[in-house]
């Protein structure tokens, strides 16, 4: 239950107003090139899979796994965006949905693929979405984590992670830190944890992500 409302050569996109699409198109080790896939994903789609998974996608899994994307209508851009990343694994066009409560959903889904199967054996444990102990975040994966889950507060940044317990999360704090040497701790949100950066680690945080920031998501930022 939701309680809330990974090397490339950087480029120097950040925050400005270029094509959404052109923002992850050419970054490094990270393009879509013969030799560079895992199974038939590139790199940079598992890493774009894996930053779903830390953050609002869903995956499902019976004979192979699929993955759901299902974000708000505000967001249809973005969705637009993963479907244009992901296409070939779909077979139909993302979609508005009504929901409950008057909300208006924009999803896809992919297709059920051995390719998402694996990703699945590592992110899921009966049915529940887990964090894998030997983790490792592409810059990418990290951006997409905060672009669905990320939020400021002042000048500190909070990823939302209410969804995992206290011990995945410290897991995740650990991650960032050993990859990235990125200082993130728990924040208490109500009843529930998330992770806040560190104030002294929101420079360094942002040196990742911003190269593959939709500038539609600068807003989350400082």
């Amino acid at each position: 239950m939701s309680h809330r409302q990974p090397g490339l050569a950087p480029q120097h996109l950040g925050c400005s107003r270029s094509n959404v699409g052109n923002v992850l198109a050419n970054n490094g080790g990270a393009q879509k090139k013969e030799g560079n896939t895992v199974g038939s994903l590139t790199e940079r789609q598992e890493a774009i899979i894996v930053g779903c998974l830390l953050g609002d996608g869903t995956m499902r899994c019976k004979t192979n796994a699929l993955l759901e994307i299902n974000h708000s209508i505000k967001q249809r851009e973005y969705v637009d965006w993963k479907h244009s990343e992901l296409k070939e694994f779909v077979r139909t066009k993302p979609h508005i949905r009504n929901g409950n409560a008057g909300r208006i959903a924009y999803r896809f889904t992919t297709r059920s693929l051995p390719q998402l199967t694996d990703i699945y054996s590592r992110f899921y444990q009966n049915g529940e979405k887990i964090i894998p102990d030997n983790l490792e975040i592409h810059p990418i994966s990290l951006s997409v984590w905060f672009m669905d889950d990320g939020c400021k507060s002042y000048r500190a940044l909070y990823l939302n992670t209410q969804k995992f317990s206290v011990s995945e999360q410290r897991i995740l704090s650990n991650i960032l830190k050993k990859q990235f040497n990125i200082t993130a701790t728990l924040n208490k949100d109500k009843q529930y944890y998330r992770l806040r950066i560190a104030v002294s680690s929101v420079g360094k945080f942002l040196e990742v992500i911003k190269p593959h920031l939709l500038p539609m998501f600068c807003y989350k930022t400082p």
